[in-house]
Parts: C-alpha cells; sequence; structure tokens
C-alpha cells in the first residue's frame, strides 16, 4: 500500500482518543443488530488527537483476504491467565489484549469462545475503573446472536469503544495509553500467526503499512511516558520500530512520471517492500513482545 494512501485510510477509518465521542450505539431490542457504519469524523486533525485503527481492522482485513474459515484459538491469550496479572500495567495492556482476543473470536464466528473472552474483559474492566462500560446485559446480547457474527462485531465493538470513553471520562491517560497498546500489539500478533510469508502477499503489505501506526502509536505513548508501565511499552514499541525500520522504501509501482509539459503527470508516491528475512525478524520481535506481557511462554 501506498504511504500517502495509508494516510488517508487513517483519518477515515481509524478511532480518535482525545475530545471525540465513542461511536453511536445500535439498537438491540429484537435480539440482533444490524452491521453499523462508523462516519468519518468532520473535525479538523489537530496535534492533540491520536489516531490508530482498531483491531477489528486488520482482523476483519486478514478474514476478508483469505481466513474465513480459521477457527484456531490456540495463540490467544487463555482466559485463565487473567488471574496473573496483579499490577497496573499488566491489567491495562491485557484488558487490550483479550479485548482484541473478543474481538478475533466474533470476527472468525467462534461464537462460545466469545463467551469466554467477554467474561474475562468483563473481570478486567472492574479492575481497571471501565466496570460502568460494560454491563452485565451484555453477556444476555451476546449469546442472543451467538450464531450471528455481524451482530457479535457489532456488539464486541460497542463493549471496545465505550471501555475507551470511560477512561477518557475519568482522565486515565495511561490506563488508556496501555489498553491502546495491548489491542493494537495483539491484532498483529494475531495476523503474524495466521499469515505466512509470500512475496506481494495483502496480508505482509498491511504489516508492513503498520509501520506508520506504529510510529503514531508511540508519539501517543509519549505524552504519558511519565508513567513507568508507559514509559517500558514505548521502549519496546521502540524496538519493535528500529526492525521496522529496515523495511525499504521505494516507488510505487504504477508511478508515471513524463517529461512532456502537454501530457498528465502521474505521482505514484512510495510502498513498502518486505523482505522475508525483515518479515521474520518482526515477527520474532512482535511475538517475544506480546508473549513477554502475557507472560505466555
Amino acid at each position: 500500500m501506498k504511504k500517502s494512501t495509508l494516510l488517508f485510510l487513517s483519518v477515515v477509518s481509524a478511532f480518535y482518543l482525545s475530545s471525540c465521542g465513542s461511536p453511536a450505539k445500535t439498537d438491540d431490542t429484537e435480539g440482533a443488530e444490524a452491521p453499523k457504519t462508523e462516519e468519518p469524523k468532520s473535525d479538523a486533525v489537530s496535534e492533540t488527537f491520536f489516531q490508530v485503527p482498531s483491531p477489528g481492522e486488520m482482523l476483519t482485513f486478514i478474514k476478508m483476504v483469505g481466513g474465513q474459515n480459521n477457527k484456531n484459538t490456540s495463540f490467544l491469550n487463555p482466559p485463565s491467565n487473567q488471574k496473573t496479572y496483579a499490577d497496573a500495567k499488566s491489567k491495562g495492556l491485557n484488558f487490550g489484549i483479550y479485548s482484541c482476543d473478543l474481538s478475533y473470536c466474533s470476527i472468525f464466528e467462534i461464537g462460545s469462545e466469545a463467551l469466554k473472552y467477554f467474561k474475562v474483559v468483563k473481570i478486567m474492566g472492574d479492575q481497571i475503573g471501565v466496570s460502568t462500560a460494560i454491563k452485565p446485559e451484555t453477556l444476555k446480547r451476546i449469546e442472543a446472536n451467538i450464531s450471528m457474527p455481524d451482530s457479535l462485531a457489532v456488539i464486541t465493538d460497542d463493549v471496545y469503544f465505550s471501555s475507551f470513553e470511560a477512561l477518557e471520562d475519568s482522565k486515565q491517560g495511561p490506563t488508556l495509553a496501555l489498553v491502546v497498546a495491548g489491542g493494537w500489539l495483539e491484532s498483529i500478533f494475531i495476523a503474524v500467526n495466521l499469515a505466512k510469508y509470500e512475496p506481494n502477499s495483502p496480508i505482509v503489505e498491511r504489516l508492513a503499512d503498520q509501520k506508520y501506526t506504529l510510529e503514531n502509536l508511540i508519539e501517543y505513548l509519549k505524552k504519558h511516558e511519565a508513567d513507568p508501565g508507559v514509559g517500558g511499552v514505548k521502549a519496546d514499541f521502540e524496538s519493535l520500530l528500529a526492525q521496522y525500520n529496515t523495511i525499504k522504501e521505494q516507488e510505487a509501482k504504477g508511478a508515471v512520471k513524463t517529461k512532456n509539459a502537454n501530457e498528465k503527470t502521474l505521482e505514484g508516491g512510495t510502498e513498502l517492500v518486505m523482505t522475508k528475512e525483515v518479515y521474520n525478524s518482526i515477527v520474532e520481535k512482535i511475538k517475544t513482545i506480546r508473549n513477554s506481557y502475557t507472560l505466555t511462554k
């Protein structure tokens, strides 16, 4: 994907962690819900806004390009690990990780596992101060829509965004930063567990483009790096960015430049080209960092 195209998509599809509100809730009085479409924000993007795609965006993309029949949950963070997270850093990070795992189960139509992960998200949400955002009746909504993946994805999105809003409202900036970091990291961790390196693979291209998201994420973490937990995560992500920086940038394919002033000139921008060797080094770093947060061997 071209860098210029990526930046455009991030404005359209990203969620905002600042003064923007959460997405409108859907009415589920009939027991099922229709998928919702988020409208892009019309406000100008200022320096105080932080943009990063939700974990569900990456997972939906993976399913769309070839993962429809996947039901593998072996690489997710086991619900039983929840009891081992005692400090603020591990709780914030793993709330984000478990929220992403919940989204994965919903998007990939693994309803029975979605129930398990929702219960873990509810427990951890109570611990980090977003209990008002994750209501007990949401479990009934999930149970009622267990065989409806689109509706399940909407419900889990509601949980995700409502939690963010609750953290913003309560001025818990460091916790919010940890949740965002955990959710994003888990989404690419799942991606590298599902995808194998292939030249020109759309998933590999999307993973390469995460370099730009990671740069934005590190800038956001800097706002709260006085918190020891956030500072440690920022250092980890900077080490991951160092691996990403080994990806080569080249002129995008299809770029056309003409010398004739009477002809139209098409500027193609740049694109990232990731070799198998670089891909493997990035994957190894992603797995090392993620597993250190979940305490998974």
